[in-house]
């Protein structure tokens, strides 16, 4: 008589206690505490949809509405933070700086107000920093350096003053930079040119200071960058022949500056330059 296929007791037990324990599998209280204090300060619009105390969900309620979340080892810890477009009222929630490990964070078209706290350079992990439309303030913090992982930065339709800070040289993986809309000064960083995936750069509508010579003149600077809106700020000086050496360029807008002077032949050579 054939034997019926054994299996093994113990296997089947640790089996069953890696179901219960996924299942059961909880939220980290670092984030769990982050998203509570977030929720009870500043009385989202959304709370409707944030109910029980597990952002993440528990049991039979689903996570969050705009909170994603993943499992790491023995918890689940939040990975993406998308609440826009509800009028949130107040300043930054710096509690959200304690969700360490976010990848992205999306606030856009909300009324928030004050500064972006310093602490934001906690955020490592974070690769989508979304703040456009909003009503933030002062100058924009030199923190934001820190998170190396940052492919898209949206500052975009605010109120921040100052310079861009040079520390921004340093998110060696950003592609996408918006910082038009705004009242910066001064000049923008060389440095920037470094950034050897950035794609769209746009600082119109500021009050920024300069020349497009000052911008370009680290060699080989910008090798990606496809598109660069600079218009309606203070630049003066001419368009230099180097413009040419930005061969991935597909938009320029230098309108409504301070400009004066001859547009250099080099320029007709840019190989994909569509708008000018």
């Amino acid at each position: 008589m054939a034997r019926a296929p054994f299996t093994s007791f113990p296997f089947v037990l640790i089996t069953l206690l890696s179901i219960l324990h996924l299942s059961h599998c909880k939220t980290l209280k670092r984030d769990v505490k982050a998203l509570n204090e977030i929720k009870a300060s500043l009385g989202w619009r959304v709370v409707y949809a944030w109910v029980d105390d597990d952002p993440c969900g528990d049991g039979d309620l689903p996570p969050w509405s705009g909170v994603t979340c993943s499992t790491v080892g023995d918890y689940r810890v939040v990975t993406e933070l998308e609440v826009y477009a509800v009028s949130i009222v107040g300043p930054f929630p710096t509690a959200v700086t304690s969700l360490l490990d976010l990848t992205r964070l999306d606030l856009h078209n909300n009324k928030l107000t004050g500064p972006i706290p310093p602490q934001i350079g906690r955020l490592k992990r974070l690769k989508i920093l979304n703040l456009r439309w909003n009503k933030l303030q002062d100058a924009i913090p030199p923190e934001i350096g820190e998170l190396k992982s940052l492919t898209h930065l949206y500052l975009s339709f605010n109120n921040f003053k100052g310079e861009i800070p040079k520390e921004l040289a340093n998110l060696q993986d950003l592609r996408y930079l918006y910082l038009h809309e705004n009242r910066l000064t001064g000049r923008i960083p060389p440095e920037l040119g470094t950034l050897q995936n950035l794609r769209h750069l746009d600082a119109g509508n500021n009050h920024l200071v300069g020349t497009i010579r000052e911008l370009i003149r680290i060699e080989g600077c910008f090798p990606a960058l496809r598109n660069l809106y600079l218009n309606n700020n203070y630049f003066t000086g001419g368009m230099p022949a180097q413009l040419a050496n930005l061969t991935s360029l597909e938009i320029l807008y230098l309108s409504y500056n301070k400009m004066s002077g001859v547009i250099p032949s080099s320029v007709a050579r840019i190989p994909k330059l569509t708008y000018l």
